[in-house]
């Protein structure tokens, strides 16, 4: 959500996440079952609970008493686990490695593993997100833009130079999670070179130099960015006042473009009205819209171009398909098994596993269908 004139407002999403860790993730002094919504006298975000502690630990289930005392909690972790687990980068500087990595080395990784999906220079492309749209600094300015006010006005630019508030985050998703579907397969320096070429895409300066094609950057030049972002969000939830901060703003419905209703006022049930209800949601699509969307189909029928299947194989697929279910693979035996056209539907449609519809691709079907071909059997037909 946005405010005109007024900082970026933290997203539901976010909202809803800092809400759990501000209301229900500290500790209280009852040795009771029930869950309350005060927390050391101080009222919870509205909705929030907070479970009781007992004996060091809390939980619905834990503190029950109605519930079997013969279910297994789990086991504390082991020293190595907890050491494989706790990889996460903090603004301040945690967790980040010593290191470092070029622009022109990032841009070389770039273009071998991350092009396909996040497309030229960061561009976007095929469902990705982008990743740069220009310079950081007058793209942050974009964010107070409103279409609602002015239809025409070009609207909000949210790429990770312009919106993320912290650089520790890019480095930390890029090591922790990139390229998909090889996570954690890049070292220290390759994370550093491939945050470096993202940083040179969004135009950025760090303490006064620009990061240009030679940049080379290391531990210390990391935290020395500042992103234009940084303080574009509300509430603040840094420092020994976070949780003080976000019940503070939660409780003025004003912040954030809502009502103040009376607690016996309020709808619980049946509130949405059915000209604008969503029936259900099944298999991760939304069907059934009230009112029905219009599915009228009735511009002009373009001449089909046919496209050269290895190529598209090349740019669009060979940085999954490479290792797994290669072109022409044994590992295609038993997928065949099925049908070409269940195969043809899981690659135009996507899959739960992973794989985007059409590989994220703009391709007809039947063009489509061509790339399956070749990769199935890996002969072009």
């Amino acid at each position: 959500m946005f405010k005109l004139d007024r900082k970026l407002i933290i997203s539901a999403s976010v909202a809803a996440t800092v809400a759990l860790f501000a209301v229900g993730c500290g500790g209280g002094n009852t040795n009771t079952s029930t869950a309350t919504n005060t927390l050391n006298g101080k009222v919870t975000i509205d909705g929030g609970v907070v479970y009781p502690v007992v004996n060091d630990k809390t939980g619905p289930y834990y503190v029950n008493t109605n519930i079997p005392a013969n279910i297994n909690n789990g086991r504390v972790p082991t020293a190595n686990e907890l050491k494989a687990w706790n990889k996460d980068v903090m603004p301040d500087g945690t967790g980040l490695p010593e290191g470092s990595g070029s622009v022109e080395d990032g841009e070389e990784l770039y273009e071998a593993q991350c092009v396909m999906c996040h497309g030229d220079f960061g561009s976007g492309g095929g469902g990705y997100p982008s990743l740069s749209k220009g310079n950081a600094v007058e793209m942050q300015k974009t964010l107070t833009n409103n279409r609602w006010k002015d239809p025409e006005a070009d609207g909000p630019v949210r790429v990770f130079g312009s919106y993320w508030p912290q650089v520790s985050t890019l480095f930390w998703y890029i090591k922790d999670g990139m390229p998909h579907p090889f996570s954690k397969s890049l070292s220290t320096d390759e994370t550093y070179a491939l945050t470096a070429y993202i940083l040179n895409i969004n135009e950025f300066e760090i303490d006064g130099e620009e990061v240009d094609d030679e940049y080379v950057l290391d531990r210390a030049k990391l935290l020395k960015v500042k992103m234009p972002n940084v303080d574009g969000f509300e509430p603040n939830i840094d420092g020994p006042n976070g949780r003080d901060n976000v019940r503070a703003y939660y409780a003025n419905p004003t912040n954030f473009g809502a009502l103040k209703v009376k607690y016996e006022d309020r709808c619980l049930k049946d509130c949405q009205k059915d000209s604008v209800k969503v029936r259900y949601i099944q298999n991760g699509g939304i069907k059934d819209f009230l009112p029905p969307m219009d599915s009228t189909r009735n511009l002009p029928v373009e001449k089909e171009v046919k496209v050269d299947p290895v190529k598209e194989y090349k740019n669009s697929c060979a940085m999954c398909h490479s290792s797994y279910l290669s072109p022409g693979s044994a590992e295609w035996a038993g997928y065949l098994t099925k049908g070409m056209d269940k195969v043809y539907a899981n690659a135009i449609h996507g899959t739960e596993g992973g794989m985007p519809a059409k590989g994220g691709t703009s391709l007809s079907d039947a063009n489509f269908k061509t790339v399956v071909d070749y990769i199935t059997t890996g002969k072009v037909k």
